[in-house]
């Protein structure tokens, strides 16, 4: 039977999209933490008040051998916590390939372990601006909406370009699973629940539930209770599962409304690592520039070369002279699509985890040296690396951002008496106002 305490528990794909799936909860009230790891009894039982506990993982980069060997562990290990739901969160842009970030295979691992006939699979987000309509995705940019295969930065992502927007046939390249569709006519329909029974009793592989309003979130949340056993399942799909499920949630009365959350307060000085190469982190990194900021731009073959270590240490004594001398301070290894390196980088194999880890490096240096208490790393998969390299163990929700979430700050716990407290956002390429950093430095919501 399922933990009637434990509303949800999911593994993030990244840790961006992990830290999304948390504000969203902590912001409506569900008491949650995210882990880099599994944790030992110890640490689970400090954070036993939590309503939905989360796994930060590294799936949307690796390949589908790597998903064998290290989904399955993590997905057993949360199907133990027997939590309501179980949800794989995906980005809700979708990108994914079927050597790189293969979502139809993470499905078929947890199928497979729940012992399931389909898994329900929710991308739409109307907060995020992603929505869903008749199984294609559409997401905004610069306050244009567009399909995501012809969307100005996914269709051009540097590892995996979403060059499909119906997301059955994209699934389709990465699976043998089927993909029904409860489509938003279905969805809204007086007799919704026994079209959709239909639908879900000859579905074997996954349904999709289109959502692409605010009504048609509460039509999808309110199908996914609905249809959940008692024994708990696993679902898929973006930080729109959650915000789907809130609603139905607060109607059963199993939450209390939104959560008030103090402002920090401003530092004084506040450290950055990118490894973007969003136009929208450029744009944040340029706005900074003009606002109290010092920008140090790094050359990622040079710190993947040989000489790494001697250039690394350059970062660091240039990113402690800025904080030294009373400012922000943001490293980055591209300013932007046009000085993206990708190409050169993914001549070795496993140079862009490593990157993230020499950033993460970095930034553990700045903070530790110069006692900060609030520091920033822009990038998905970035995100997802250098994290590690701070020796955090479990984040909890800080402040959530209202206007641009997504991109909470949160604090950080772990062994290391220079990170443990320390105030870290973590910020995925195309999430945030131009005036991110500078807000994070200020601790406002918007």
């Amino acid at each position: 039977m399922a933990n009637q305490d434990l509303l949800l528990s999911y593994y993030g794909d990244d840790l961006t999209g992990s830290t999304d799936v948390m504000e969203a909860l902590a912001s409506n009230g569900v008491e949650t933490v995210l882990f880099m790891d599994v944790p030992d009894s110890s640490l689970l039982e400090r954070f036993s008040h939590c309503r939905a506990i989360g796994l930060a993982g590294t799936s949307r980069s690796e390949t589908p051998e790597w998903m064998d060997d290290h989904l399955t562990p993590a997905f057993a290990w949360l199907k133990g916590l027997n939590a309501a739901i179980c949800h794989y969160k995906v980005c809700s842009t979708f990108d994914s390939s079927s050597r790189i970030g293969n979502i139809g295979k993470a499905v078929e691992i947890g199928k497979a372990l729940f012992g399931q006939n389909y898994v329900p699979l929710l991308v739409g987000a109307p907060q995020l601006k992603r929505y869903t309509a008749f199984g294609h995705l559409f997401a905004a940019y610069q306050g244009e909406m567009y399909r995501i295969d012809r969307h100005p930065v996914m269709s051009r992502h540097p590892v995996t370009p979403m060059a499909e927007a119906d997301l059955r046939l994209h699934l389709k390249e990465q699976t043998a699973l089927q993909t029904r569709l409860a489509d938003l006519s279905m969805l809204a329909a007086t007799d919704a629940d026994e079209r959709i029974d239909a639908l879900c009793r000859s579905a074997d592989g996954m349904v999709l539930f289109d959502v692409d309003s605010a009504e048609s979130q509460v039509h999808a949340g309110r199908q996914l209770w609905r249809l959940t056993p008692d024994k708990g399942w696993f679902v898929a799909g973006s930080s729109g599962v959650e915000y789907a499920l809130l609603t139905a949630w607060s109607k059963a009365g199993l939450t209390q409304g939104r959560k008030v959350f103090p402002l920090p307060g401003k530092v004084d000085r506040l450290a950055v690592v990118s490894g973007s190469v969003s136009p929208t982190t450029e744009r944040q990194i340029r706005n900074a520039t003009e606002n109290g900021f010092t920008g140090i731009n790094l050359d990622p073959i040079e710190l993947l070369g040989e000489n790494g270590s001697i250039v690394l240490e350059r970062a660091v004594v240039a990113g402690i002279e800025t904080l030294e001398n009373g400012r922000s301070v943001i490293l980055n290894t591209a300013l932007g699509p046009s000085a993206d390196r990708g190409g050169d980088i993914d001549r070795v194999p496993g140079s862009r985890h490593r990157l993230g880890r020499m950033l993460g490096t970095i930034l553990r240096r700045l903070v530790s040296e110069q006692q900060l208490t609030r520091a920033v790393i822009a990038g998905g998969d970035t995100s997802s690396h250098a994290l590690r390299e701070l020796d955090v163990t479990a984040l909890t929700t800080l402040l959530p951002l209202p206007q641009t979430p997504g991109s909470p700050l949160c604090t950080a716990y772990g062994s290391n008496a220079a990170t443990n407290g320390l105030q870290i956002a973590l910020k995925g390429g195309q999430v945030g106002s131009d005036a991110y950093f500078s807000q994070i430095r200020d601790g406002l919501q918007g």
